[in-house]
């Protein structure tokens, strides 16, 4: 097993000679426009994450406990420093006098730390809890997009095939941003059928790893470009004791197939698949895990918005619509409405898109981005 408790943290006091950083002649950057966790007071807006507040974000574990440290060591920090903590700008981040003291300790906290995955542990939780800090009152807790431009009137959610079970493996950088398109998935099909799962984050990976158990290995597919020798495609993913029996009766269903999504930059994401790789070695005893890949995969509609390392790299939702149309397109799965639901989940991209576009226009940044994508319509009618 990979994960293991992290000990304890407690913000270590400075000594007297240590000097906060500073850049060119400022000591801290100029306070952003935007402001965070408006209508609340200062209380409300850095108590502890409550269970509510918690899977309000669209998680389905318990409260990390991690996190409500990291959030108990900021109040402390607060109260020594007598400066209180203040978020702004793109990811609501740590400003002002504050994040230069926080940025001190925190790097003393994780220097301090001997062990790898304790690191990491700290490092996912500071990024989760500063984030949730960050967004409370400015952020609608389902679509993650500030509550003016909130786009959840727009979407209707749908059922997902119960033969399969969407895992989205998300980088906590990536938690709670705005023009993340993994969120759409438990939007639209709810988190019991599309559920979200945090790098790092102990109690939400041990959720998804004991899932994994009980389905059983053959039952686990990530979705993930091949490393190893002998390519896998949707065609190798076993799907017969979920299928009718051959006199025509349904057999009764208890294992679903686990799809695995890895949500991150494509940096970030050569760790995620490491760490999985990893666990699936400790677990199974093999040193690679069934990956499988697409054909159909291409540039997403969101890709005339947001900055990619290349047009062949899709988001998260648009791959989740591929897969779901590539498995529709075997013989056995088509009366599953896969391709209704592929459909459903293009629809949400171009609602999230739409809602990013105009909150971009009314704040003046560009939204103009080469045009190349391919909807899911036009690939129904090529292989119709």
């Amino acid at each position: 097993m990979i994960a293991h408790p992290a000990r304890s943290l407690v913000w270590r006091r400075l000594g007297e000679g240590a000097k906060p950083r500073v850049a060119g002649n400022a000591l801290i950057p100029p306070p952003m426009a935007a402001s965070r966790g408006r209508g609340m007071s200062v209380d409300e807006g850095h108590a502890a994450v409550s269970l509510g507040e918690w899977q309000g974000w669209g998680t389905s574990s318990p409260v990390p406990a991690m996190v409500n440290r990291v959030i108990e060591d900021l109040r402390a920090l607060e109260r020594e420093v007598d400066t209180r903590m203040s978020f702004g700008g793109l990811g609501g981040k740590l400003q002002g006098t504050f994040k230069v003291q926080e940025d001190i300790k925190h790097r003393e906290v994780y220097r301090n730390l001997t062990n790898a995955e304790e690191k990491l542990q700290f490092f996912a939780a500071r990024q989760v809890a500063c984030r949730l800090l960050g967004s409370r009152g400015y952020l609608c807790q389902k679509c993650w997009i500030a509550k003016e431009d909130c786009m959840c009137s727009k979407l209707v959610p749908c059922s997902l095939w119960n033969g399969i079970r969407f895992w989205i493996y998300m980088h906590p950088k990536d938690f709670l941003r705005q023009n993340n398109t993994g969120k759409l998935l438990w939007q639209l099909f709810g988190v019991q059928s599309a559920t979200l799962s945090l790098f790092g984050i102990q109690e939400d990976e041990e959720i998804m790893w004991d899932a994994f158990l009980n389905s059983g290995k053959s039952m686990v597919w990530f979705l993930y470009p091949n490393q190893n020798s002998s390519p896998k495609t949707v065609k190798d993913i076993l799907f017969d004791d979920l299928l009718p029996s051959p006199e025509g009766e349904n057999t009764v269903q208890v294992k679903q197939v686990n799809l695995v999504l890895i949500d991150g930059t494509w940096s970030n994401s050569a760790a995620m698949y490491k760490r999985l790789k990893g666990r699936w070695a400790a677990t199974w005893g093999e040193n690679d895990p069934p990956c499988i890949s697409l054909s159909t995969a291409g540039a997403s509609v969101m890709h005339k918005l947001r900055p990619q390392p290349a047009w062949d790299r899709t988001c998260t939702a648009a791959a989740a619509a591929n897969l779901l149309l590539e498995l529709h397109w075997r013989t056995e799965l088509r009366p599953r409405g896969l391709d209704e639901q592929a459909e459903r989940v293009e629809n949400a991209i171009d609602v999230l898109l739409e809602a990013l576009t105009v909150r971009r226009r009314r704040m003046g940044r560009s939204v103009a981005r080469r045009e190349r994508h391919t909807t899911i319509a036009s690939k129904l009618q090529n292989n119709s």
